[in-house]
């Protein structure tokens, strides 16, 4: 972009330059105005720390009257050191010391000392406004007596004097009675003074002269423990004010309020020129701060007419910070009404969701009670539909042992039948009878019967004997011989267990009387570790189950 400035003979390079040079010194005094306030807030917060420092030397002053046999002109000396540090900080207490000085004067009967001691009273008797007061004791100064080390004193009493008097009544005609005597002032200063340039740059600034730049090497020449930089800055505030430069007005104000604040200067004028700018700069909040921070020092001090400096535009201000504070708090007010509107919705709406959280938790615990009862109902289902296979399992095995059994039976008839057969066609009529009447061939089927009804029951229900003694006590469970698979015992209660439970059925099948039968099961019911009750349904119940867990195993096997 500079290129193309520059091939376009816009601006010249040394043009350019200024330009540069100028927005770089605007960042410069952007920055340094900002630490200017920066410093100036942090001194007003800590204001209390500098007024101690006043008050521990203004003690320290006091403990010179301790010691004993002090002169006149020493008490003279001490009280005029207090009267100094009570200057533009408590003009009441400064009062009270000139008082004392004036009394020790007028008791050595020194007249220089009477009258040094009548013009500073006639001075702290104008800023409290006392105006006749101070007129009198003016009035009553011989000024042809005055040696000339009080001169100086004097006519600045005057030039303050008829300025007090006339920001009190604004009247033209007492400013130029001011002006005056501060031409007269400076006729008896040295030049080369500090206070003679003050004075001198203060008559030019009110004569619309140009005196920029020797307030700002005047202004570089001191530091902030230096009580004159307060009214140099405020000179320069002043000037920056006439030429409508916001900006610079407000940095030096700022300058001399930090000077006075850091001196204890109460009776000051930067914090209302302070004041002013921010309300002209529409920072109620800031105006009214500086406002109230002159006034307080100004009441502090009891100096009117600096009171009467504030008190113009104060109604004003306080008026605008009240109204904006009124707005604010009205604002506040809606703000906080939308809140609680915001925060009512919020609780119904996190009452509503915590009811149907309560309604979701209650609607899982029935899913979760409704499922534990859909898998105890599936359970039992499937434990159903597994004693169903089992029973058709049992059903098909005892259909198929049954037509193995009869097909046996039926072989052996038949067998029997032709042995007879053949006997009789060879008329062999003792064999024959011998055959007939003999009992070998029933109990030889009978025993045959047995085994087959102990094996097929057995593979039915293999752990039927371990589960069988488990129901009974040790001294009535049952020990099987060797090679035997059941007895007697464990023959009626596996009937009992194919639901044959009739005694006189079970006393057909095995050959045995029905009191036999009874007593077996009285005795087992006896040595049972159930109750005798239930001890036959526990019987059918065992088998059952462990009929069922041989008939999975022998599943997963497969």
């Amino acid at each position: 972009m500079i290129g193309f400035i520059f091939r376009k003979g816009i601006f010249r390079p040394n043009y350019v330059l200024v330009v540069l040079l100028f927005l770089s010194s605007l960042g410069v005094f952007a920055n340094e105005k900002d630490s200017i306030l920066i410093r100036l807030n942090k001194v007003l917060d800590n204001k209390e720390y500098y007024v101690i420092n006043k008050e521990q030397n203004i003690r320290n002053l006091k403990q010179m009257f301790v010691i004993g046999s002090l002169s006149p002109r020493q008490e003279y000396d001490i009280n005029l050191k207090l009267y100094e540090e009570y200057l533009k900080y408590q003009s009441d207490s400064a009062v009270s010391y000139v008082l004392k000085n004036l009394e020790i004067a007028r008791l050595l009967r020194q007249d220089e000392l009477k009258y040094e001691s009548e013009i500073r009273l006639a001075g702290l008797y104008s800023t409290k406004g006392m105006y006749i007061e101070s007129k009198s004791l003016l009035d009553n100064v011989d000024k042809s007596a005055l040696p000339p080390r009080l001169l100086p004193a004097y006519y600045a009493t005057c030039n303050e004097f008829y300025s007090h008097y006339g920001q009190s009544n604004d009247n033209s005609v007492y400013y130029r009675k001011s002006g005056e005597y501060r031409d007269s002032l400076l006729l008896v200063l040295d030049p080369q003074s500090l206070r003679y340039r003050m004075e001198e740059l203060t008559r030019r600034l009110y004569m619309n002269e140009d005196v920029e730049k020797p307030l700002l090497d005047l202004l570089d020449q001191t530091g902030d423990e230096d009580k004159e930089r307060a009214v140099i800055a405020f000179l320069l505030g002043h000037l920056y004010q006439l030429r409508g430069n916001m900006e610079l007005r407000e940095k030096y104000y700022a300058v001399s309020a930090i000077t006075d604040i850091v001196n204890c200067i109460k009776d000051n004028a930067s914090l209302n020129g302070l004041a002013m700018t921010y309300y002209l700069k529409g920072d109620v909040d800031k105006a009214y701060r500086f406002f109230q921070a002159a006034i307080d020092d100004a009441v502090f001090c009891n100096v009117r007419y600096r009171a009467s400096e504030a008190s113009v535009f104060y109604p004003v201000i306080n008026e605008n910070y009240h109204r904006k504070e009124q707005i604010q708090k009205s604002r506040l007010q809606i703000f906080l009404l939308i809140i609680s509107f915001l925060s009512l919705f919020l609780i119904a709406g996190m009452s509503y969701i915590y009811i149907q959280i309560r309604r979701l938790s209650q609607i899982r615990r029935e899913l979760y009670n409704t499922n534990l009862k859909l898998g105890d109902l599936n359970h039992n289902l499937l434990r159903t539909n597994d004693q169903l296979n089992e029973s058709n399992r049992i059903k098909e095995e005892y259909i198929a042992h049954f037509f193995d059994l009869c097909s046996t039976y039926i072989d052996k008839l038949e067998n029997y039948r032709k042995t007879l057969n053949k006997h009789a066609s060879h008329k062999h009529w003792d064999e024959l009878m011998r055959l007939l009447r003999s009992t070998t061939l029933v109990e030889t089927e009978l025993e045959e019967l047995y085994k087959k009804f102990d094996v097929i029951f057995l593979t039915l229900y293999p752990s039927f004997v371990d589960e069988f003694n488990a129901l009974q006590v040790k001294e009535g469970q049952i020990s099987l011989k060797p090679g035997e698979l059941l007895n007697t015992e464990l023959r009626i209660f596996a009937l009992i267990r194919l639901g044959i439970t009739d005694s006189v059925k079970i006393a057909g099948f095995l050959r045995y009387s029905i009191s036999t039968i009874y007593n077996y099961r009285v005795k087992a019911r006896n040595n049972a570790v159930v109750s005798r009750e239930r001890f036959e349904e526990m019987v059918m119940k065992r088998a059952c189950k462990t009929c069922t867990q041989a008939h999975e195993h022998d599943a997963s096997s497969i």
